[in-house]
């Protein structure tokens, strides 16, 4: 649909999006291209912290229902001052926008609950916004370690069990797709349905 430096220059805030949120190299944009089985929908780079902007795409062509990539925390190779700025829209984006319905959460399974982590965990319990967590890149550990890593961010994470989801994925081996769908399903579907 569009891309917007800040919130003033977002889509009118009416409808329902979910933001997909996360560090530079979680994998927003691969989940967004595996979720909507396109490969350039959203951009993918080696580079870490290409997404600057928030990019909202529409589901179906229906403008009211939105998926939204978040720009990128953490190894971005920008000066400071822009990583502050980004920052400041994030946040007013996070805690002004009336259609958001949740937030995707991705963590490299290999290194989940990052401060950024944590800071988005802590705003979703003051905002009461739920989060779906994905632990991305599971194709990088064997079965038994990558269960191992989701039942200890789940045990580290029992605090906030009624607002957080968990699961494992991979975009490259699109594991755990049904269930991200039925999440994003939930949010973004069956209140409009009924």
């Amino acid at each position: 649909m569009t891309s917007a430096p800040t919130l003033g220059q977002c889509p009118a805030d009416q409808g329902r999006e979910v933001a997909f949120a996360g560090r530079s190299n979680a994998g927003k944009s691969s989940a967004i291209n595996t979720l909507s089985r396109q490969k350039a929908l959203a951009r993918t780079s080696r580079t870490p912290g290409r997404t600057q902007l928030i990019n909202f795409f529409s589901l179906a062509g229906d403008e009211a229902c939105r998926l939204v990539d978040l720009p990128g925390y953490g190894y971005a190779k920008v000066p400071e001052a822009v990583k502050r700025e980004w920052q400041r829209h994030l946040a007013d984006y996070l805690q002004r926008r009336g259609s958001l319905q949740g937030v995707v959460l991705l963590m490299d399974v290999r290194h989940p609950l990052s401060e950024f982590d944590e800071m988005m965990l802590g705003w979703a319990d003051e905002q009461d916004m739920p989060v779906h967590i994905l632990l991305t890149k599971a194709d990088k550990l064997k079965p038994g370690a990558a269960k191992s890593a989701l039942a200890k961010v789940r045990s580290q994470l029992r605090e906030w069990e009624d607002l957080v989801s968990i699961q494992l994925f991979s975009s490259l081996k699109r594991q755990g797709l049904d269930t991200l769908e039925a999440r994003l399903d939930a949010w973004l579907l069956d209140a409009v349905e009924t």
